[in-house]
């Protein structure tokens, strides 16, 4: 299997230890980590959705991942790559094969969260499609897949974004 580069998931400088301890990951968290790293995979080989399947559950931490979640991530990026594609175009700055192909990966899997994951919040797919680009991504790239993913939010899930979006900009109770 084609993994991520080794680089891509470090990039702290090893003489500046982190001060923040990363709260132990949830199985969906591993599940959307398996499902990125089997897509970079398949995104460099093309290999048929079984041997992706295959690679996947062959990876570390496959049995304390939410294997349902990274099975259907991995099965709906893979059938539906074009249409995801496609929605997630508009909202960049630069063309598709300019992006890294993590970032390409995460939008991808965020867009099809957006479009089919509907019980998940749009919160929650915003902060995961981030903290994959801080573990996998380049050194800022979580400040772009942030700004796509918002914009893409605003087109798939409007209601939502409208909704969280006034309830940021609220007054809170008891001030005026």
């Amino acid at each position: 299997m084609v993994r991520p580069p080794a680089d891509s998931v470090t990039r702290r400088s090893s003489n500046a230890p982190s001060t923040r301890t990363a709260p132990p990951k949830t199985a969906r968290r591993r599940a959307r980590e398996i499902a990125l790293q089997a897509l970079y995979g398949w995104q460099l080989t093309r290999a048929s959705l079984s041997e992706v399947l295959d690679q996947a559950r062959a990876l570390e931490g496959w049995d304390r991942a939410d294997t349902a979640l990274a099975e259907t991530l991995m099965r709906g990026v893979i059938e539906r790559c074009d249409e995801l594609e496609a929605a997630v175009v508009p909202h960049l700055d630069r063309s598709l094969n300019a992006l890294s192909p993590i970032e390409r990966v995460i939008l991808c899997i965020s867009a099809f969260e957006l479009l089919v994951q509907i019980d998940t919040p749009l919160k929650v797919i915003i902060n995961e499609a981030i903290e994959l680009a801080k573990s996998f991504g380049g050194t800022d790239g979580h400040r772009y897949i942030n700004g796509v993913v918002e914009k893409l939010a605003t087109v798939l899930r409007a209601r939502e974004f409208e909704k969280a979006a006034r309830a940021r900009s609220a007054p809170a109770e008891g001030t005026a």
